[in-house]
C-alpha cells in the first residue's frame, strides 16, 4: 500500500472538455480498450490542428465535424422483386457517429507519421472543405440525388 496520495499528472496539452462529439472521438480512436491513449492523442491532434488554423482546437474539430457530416443517405429496398435505392433523410445520433467515423477511418488511411498529426490534419481539411471525410459526404449526396425517383419508395 503506498504512503503518499496518487501522483499528479502533468500534460503538455491543453485538455479536451468532455462533452458528447469528444466521447464518441474517444471511443472511436480507441484500440484494445486503451483510452487514456485515445485521450492523448485527441488532445495532441487538437492541439495541432489549432496551430496549423490559428483557431481554438475545438472550433476546428466542429468545422470538420460539420463539414463531413451527410444529411441523406441511401438505403436498399425490395419493391416487387427489385431493389431500389432509397434516398433517407438521417436521425440526428446517426449523422454524428458516420461523420465521426468517417473522419477517423480516413485519418487511419492517410500515409506516415503519428496518428494525432494524421487526425490534425484531416480536421483542418475537412473544414476546408477537403479530405476524404467530406469527399464521402459528397459522394453519399450524389448518390442520394441520383436516386431521387425512387424516393416515393420509402415508407
Amino acid at each position: 500500500m503506498p504512503r503518499r496520495a496518487g501522483i499528479a499528472r502533468k500534460t503538455k496539452y491543453e485538455e479536451a472538455p468532455a462533452n458528447r462529439t469528444t466521447e464518441r472521438f474517444h471511443a472511436k480512436l480507441m484500440t484494445n480498450g486503451k483510452r487514456r491513449l485515445a485521450q492523448r492523442i485527441l488532445r495532441q491532434a487538437l492541439a495541432r490542428a489549432a496551430a496549423a488554423a490559428r483557431r481554438p482546437g475545438l472550433e476546428v474539430m466542429e468545422a470538420a465535424l460539420r463539414n463531413a457530416t451527410p444529411i441523406i443517405e441511401v438505403k436498399p429496398r425490395r419493391v416487387g422483386g427489385a431493389t431500389y435505392q432509397v434516398p433517407v433523410e438521417i436521425r440526428g445520433d446517426r449523422r454524428l457517429s458516420l461523420g465521426v467515423r468517417w473522419l477517423v477511418q480516413s485519418a487511419r488511411k492517410r500515409s506516415g507519421k503519428s496518428m494525432s498529426e494524421k487526425l490534425a490534419a484531416e480536421f483542418v481539411d475537412a473544414m476546408n472543405g477537403l479530405g476524404a471525410a467530406v469527399k464521402r459526404r459528397e459522394d453519399t449526396h450524389k448518390m442520394a440525388e441520383a436516386n431521387k425517383a425512387f424516393s416515393h419508395f420509402k415508407w
